[in-house]
């Protein structure tokens, strides 16, 4: 339901050594990874180097030395704040073998006292890298890829639990957490950098799994994190606004996505036809595509009616949407999923079809849902409902997106008999340009709308909350407008605005423990924040 939220993996020499309050997830890696030769990987790479490299091996590698273990070859590439190779005496200090960056950063680590093998475009090397030291130019699972603005988190995850009904060793990584076939980590970036995904791949394997959903981000496409991975099924959710920091306009954000669909990256794909964008990722692919399409919420009615799988919201409640997939060859199956809205059922579908297209027998599957009632997923941050008991019913949710806070939105209100009240802010460092979209969403779809603040990051947090303002202002709901900050003043303000039958939708925090303020992680409660407001306010 959400779009990517990235950390530019230009800055990750320097967040290395940033100050932390709260600590960073781990990578994942291989337990008994086989050393390979340094200069065997040179020759392949296409590295060039004046040290004597004979006998020298590595174990892993890795673009931070935060993550850095002894046996890596560490690479230092040119940051927007300093250049990776300025941290290569550390890298050494912690167990680096030998140090793959450009021209200048050579010059800077000439006295670190690595072996130095020299390219002029590291990042563009490091998936090569990371594939073939960990192993996976030979060998991968099988591979399940989403992309899109909206619905990614959601489908890789429902994904991931109908693999787990159906009894597959299954590995899962998405903008909120990485499971390997059970196990539940943290996530740092939407879609790993290529040296940690390649790490989490081999480490997957070593704990036998057979098939991986991963989350894709449009950055991790034009930013080469996903170099080294063929997709056995690609799946697209569709386009709206967003990252218009990183594209001049929608068109180049769709292409940056449209590589993913073809033969060098994916086998197979299913794109839905939600957005007249489907039609251009289909238009693209050089490979067999699926569609799907969910009417209720397409955009484009006559589009929506050409695709081979239909999706269709047959009732709804708060976490349990009932929802019926039709196929192309009379496939049918009804079942629920534990999430709000007719697009949580899009990304069901979606989910569903593409494993059938990876195998997955369709009987094996309608039998599974029929036996469980549904797909069992825990969808984090996605419309969670925080409260119980007497009062309002509050709802954190992971949106950052106009059509995200729409579509939730509209969900919401559908299950709320009294006034729905949405609380929001927006992340700094990050596109300014969808913040007063953002706030027009806001507000027209709540009875009540208050701007506050979230992840400031090194923005002013008041320039932030101006640009949702902005948008806001310009159909500002019947109930009230405000603009209030710090958020623990604003939750208590949306507290004394609602009473028994009404509703507070939170859009941000989601799934988060955390605000980034200056580079720093705070650790930051926002359950906790709103339960104590209502038991302030009286609400048991």
């Amino acid at each position: 339901m959400s779009g990517c939220r990235e950390t530019r993996g230009e800055d990750l020499s320097v967040k290395a050594n940033a100050p932390m309050k709260q600590s960073v997830p781990p990578v994942m890696r291989p337990q008994h990874n086989t050393a390979k030769p340094v200069g065997e990987l040179a020759a392949r790479v296409g590295l060039t180097s004046s040290d004597d490299l004979a006998g020298l091996t590595a174990t892993g590698v890795t673009l931070s030395t935060l993550d850095l273990q002894s046996g890596d070859v560490f690479v230092g590439i040119h940051g927007i704040r300093r250049h990776g190779a300025e941290l290569a005496a550390e890298a050494r200090e912690k167990g680096a073998v030998a140090l793959v960056t450009d021209s200048l950063g050579a010059e800077i680590a000439a006295d670190a006292g690595l072996p130095i093998l020299i390219t002029d475009d590291p990042r563009g090397k490091l998936a090569e890298m990371a594939a073939w030291i960990y192993g996976n130019d030979t060998a991968m699972p099988i591979m399940l890829g989403v992309t899109g603005t909206n619905g990614k988190t959601s489908t890789v995850h429902l994904q991931d639990a109908l693999m787990q009904q159906l009894g597959i060793h299954s590995g899962m990584s998405s903008s909120a957490h990485r499971h390997i076939d059970g196990e539940v980590i943290t996530a740092r970036l939407t879609t790993p950098e290529s040296s940690e995904l390649h790490a989490l791949i081999a480490y997957m394997k070593e704990r036998g799994v057979d098939m991986f959903a991963l989350e894709v981000s449009v950055q991790a496409i034009v930013r080469h994190r996903v170099d080294g991975v063929v997709y056995d099924v690609a799946g697209f959710t569709n386009l709206q606004y967003d990252h218009m920091d990183d594209f001049a306009d929608m068109d180049e954000y769709l292409r940056g996505k449209l590589p993913m669909f073809t033969s060098s990256r994916s086998r197979r794909a299913v794109v839905s036809l939600d957005t007249p964008a489907g039609r251009t990722v289909v238009a693209h692919a050089d490979i067999p595509v699926t569609t799907i399409a969910t009417p209720e919420i397409a955009e484009d009615a006559e589009l929506a009616a050409t695709a081979q799988w239909q999706v269709r919201m047959l009732s709804g409640a708060i976490n349990a949407t009932e929802f019926e997939l039709t196929g192309p060859d009379g496939q049918r199956l009804v079942t629920t999923i534990p999430a709000t809205g007719a697009h949580m059922a899009a990304n069901a579908g979606l989910a569903i079809v593409m494993l059938v297209e990876a195998g997955v027998a369709w009987d094996r599957i309608v039998e599974t849902l029929q036996r469980d009632g549904g797909i069992r997923a825990v969808l984090p941050g996605r419309t969670e409902l925080v409260t119980t008991g007497r009062g309002p019913r509050v709802y954190l949710d992971f949106g950052h997106t106009p059509d995200g806070f729409e579509m939730t939105a509209r969900a919401v209100r559908a299950q709320t008999p009294g006034k729905l009240l949405i609380l929001f802010g927006a992340d700094g460092s990050r596109d300014t340009t969808k913040r007063p979209a953002m706030g027009l969403a806001a507000a027209r779809n709540s009875d009540i709308a208050i701007v506050t603040d979230h992840h400031p990051r090194w923005e002013d947090a008041t320039v932030i909350r101006d640009g949702l303002y902005s948008g806001a202002v310009q159909e500002p709901p019947a109930g009230g407008l405000f603009n209030i900050s710090p958020p623990e003043d604003a939750v208590v303000k949306a507290v004394s605005l609602v009473g028994e039958g009404d509703a507070i939708l939170w859009f941000g925090p989601g799934h988060q423990d955390f605000r980034e303020i200056q580079g720093v992680r705070t650790p930051y409660n926002p359950r906790e924040l709103m339960m104590n407001a209502l038991r302030d306010a009286g609400w048991s």
